[in-house]
């Protein structure tokens, strides 16, 4: 059986500083492993014995990192096992190959947000006109791709979410809060697709997922088993799927935890080998 291991970064495997919800006393804590710098200083870390656990899966299977991370915010992330060689980027956006960016992907993708949806440009303008200087720290583009708002949380109109979340659909696009940050991502461009890609490329026969926000939905729905934290936006709102266990760890040891159940599945001698997957890909229009 060839296996794949498609996961979210931020918040499922790495955790910044604020997101470590570590609750124990601090002698009881467990030690850390930074695997990210920015601008000299450490941003994100998994525990050490997630780094060990990490290092033998990516030993074992094919490791797929698969991040809504531009392509220059991945790469300042080492993890345990050096380059993986394929990396999902941009939400799906970009397929990297060894590290390097594959632009025949780049294009069928950029054929699909033409065919499927309203342009960039329609949305950040909404976007540009919705948000209220008095909460809006930033706003930026990804890419070229789609764009995100960086909003103080605590103040968002009661709504303001549900009103966006409303426009965005009506125009074939996807809304989700994570964190301080607000993404507007057109409806094709998903995880999923880059990954069904890659088991075409690979042949792999078993898929193996972990993600926390609603952009991680389909990653997990594409795989044969799944795992969410404890914490984040699937959690918060109750999402649950067959195949997708939900996991009662928050934060950084909620990630020691995904990887622990996904490199025991992947050597366990009793694995049954698994079902046939559906095809992740959007439905033709």
């Amino acid at each position: 059986m060839t296996t794949i291991v498609a996961s979210d970064l931020d918040r499922t495997l790495i955790y910044s500083a604020g997101a470590l919800g570590l609750t124990m006393p601090d002698d009881q804590a467990p030690r850390l492993l930074c695997v990210e710098v920015y601008q000299r200083s450490p941003l994100s870390y998994l525990t050490e014995r997630a780094a060990d656990l990490l290092g033998q899966l990516a030993g074992a299977v094919t490791l797929v990192p698969a991040t809504t991370r531009t392509r220059e915010q991945y790469r300042r992330v080492h993890l345990p096992g050096g380059v993986p060689p394929y990396a999902i980027c941009a939400n799906g956006g970009h397929l990297l190959v060894d590290g390097r960016t594959d632009y025949d992907w780049r294009a069928e993708v950029q054929r699909r947000l033409t065919d499927s949806c309203a342009e960039l440009a329609e949305v950040r303008a909404h976007l540009t006109a919705v948000a209220d200087p008095a909460w809006l720290l930033r706003n930026r583009v990804a890419e070229d791709l789609f764009a995100y708002l960086v909003v103080d949380r605590a103040r968002l109109p009661r709504g303001w979410l549900t009103d966006l979340t409303g426009w965005a659909d009506q125009r074939g696009w996807t809304v989700s809060l994570q964190g301080r940050k607000v993404y507007a991502v057109p409806r094709p461009l998903t995880k999923s697709a880059a990954l069904a890609e890659v088991v075409r490329r690979t042949g792999a026969t078993e898929v193996l997922a972990a993600g926390d926000s609603l952009l991680d939905t389909d990653l997990l729905l594409a795989a044969d088993a799944g795992w969410r934290p404890g914490h984040g936006e699937l959690a918060e709102s109750g999402w649950s799927a067959p195949g997708v266990t939900a996991l009662d760890e928050v934060g950084v040891l909620a990630g020691q935890e995904i990887v622990r159940r996904m490199l025991a599945r992947v050597t366990s001698r009793d694995a049954e080998p698994a079902p046939p997957r559906p095809n992740p890909q959007p439905a033709a229009r």
